[in-house]
């Protein structure tokens, strides 16, 4: 398999972050995030779309664990009505024409093939504002089993995907109660990931991406 570095610039790299409810972000591409800020200049924009309340709070207290060595950074929590995302594309495509100025190296947003309506969203508008960006598409696990064939992988070392989950636990206390969430499921995907790439950590997260210029 052929390992693609990203090129080295004097600037620092620009990350768009995309996630419909608090904790999407974290699950789906935490550990590459955190790999990128431990060897790159990095300022990254933070976006969690739905969440309100208790759910808001720990939005921010997660990215500001997660994003704690960014040379800059921008969290935005929006309060859109989970599960309504759909019926909310209006509001929702004139926020993300409000982020065309943040002009990203990378961006990070589901896959287009998610299960949920509102992460299908996201997707969807994702591609539809940003015509000339590398997009790399996360994954959630669900109950509705719509995991796939991914084809993009960063390996993760030990000490980041450790990072990685104890972030989540500690952050997201309101989601621990659900039996999806737990330590085993993120790590178990992490390690699925992990083998289908041959990482030497034996863990990765994957990606979809449908566009790359070599």
């Amino acid at each position: 398999m052929l390992a693609l570095n990203l090129p080295e610039k004097p600037e620092p790299f620009k990350i768009l972050c995309l996630g419909a409810h608090s904790d999407d972000i974290e699950i789906g591409c935490g550990g590459t995030i955190l790999r990128l800020l431990s060897t790159r200049n990095v300022e990254v924009v933070w976006v969690v779309f739905g969440a309100s309340n208790e759910r808001e709070q720990e939005a921010r207290n997660s990215a500001a664990l997660f994003l704690s060595s960014a040379k800059t950074k921008e969290v935005i929590v929006k309060n859109f009505r989970d599960g309504f995302f759909p019926f909310e594309g209006t509001k929702i495509k004139e926020h993300f024409e409000e982020l065309k100025a943040t002009t990203p190296d990378i961006i990070f947003t589901h896959q287009r093939k998610d299960a949920h309506q509102d992460h299908r969203v996201l997707a969807e508008l994702t591609w539809n504002t940003f015509r000339n960006h590398l997009i790399l598409e996360y994954e959630i696990p669900k109950y509705d089993g719509d995991l796939g064939q991914p084809n993009f992988f960063v390996p993760l070392e030990r000490n980041i995907y450790e990072q990685k989950l104890e972030y989540l636990m500690q952050a997201f206390a309101t989601q621990r109660s659900k039996q999806w969430f737990d330590r085993d499921t993120f790590l178990g995907l992490m390690r699925l990931r992990g083998m289908e790439c041959a990482s030497s950590s034996a863990h990765a997260e994957a990606f979809y991406c449908r566009k790359l210029v070599l």
